[in-house]
């Protein structure tokens, strides 16, 4: 699935100036990279967001989320997050600012 490029530039815009942030084409999207690992990215129209076991669980019950399962296999500590739940730019920012706390405390790859 190609990946919406308004919702990639919005992405680029919020980690825009982070150290250690890098682009790369995986899951047939684009992927945010911090420090080599996986922190958001941007699938068709969704938002896929690496946030670890704990906020994954505590964030399901949200509107527009369910577990990130593009390939039939549900990925733990990983969560979709569909078009309705990203359309403010507040929305995103605030994702991509859980995938970066959790993110940052893996160890650099």
């Amino acid at each position: 699935m190609a990946s919406d490029e308004t919702l990639v530039g919005r992405i680029r815009d919020i980690v825009a100036g982070t150290t250690g942030v890098a682009e790369r084409k995986m899951f047939g999207g684009i992927c945010f990279f911090l420090n080599g690992n996986i922190l958001v990215g941007a699938w068709g129209d969704s938002l896929i967001a690496r946030v670890g076991i704990e906020a994954s669980e505590k964030s399901l019950s949200k509107p527009h989320v369910g577990p990130m399962d593009i390939t039939g296999k549900p990925m733990k500590g990983w969560l979709l997050i569909k078009a309705d739940g990203i359309t403010k730019d507040a929305q995103l920012r605030s994702w991509v600012k859980l995938a970066t706390k959790f993110v940052s405390t893996l160890p650099a790859k």
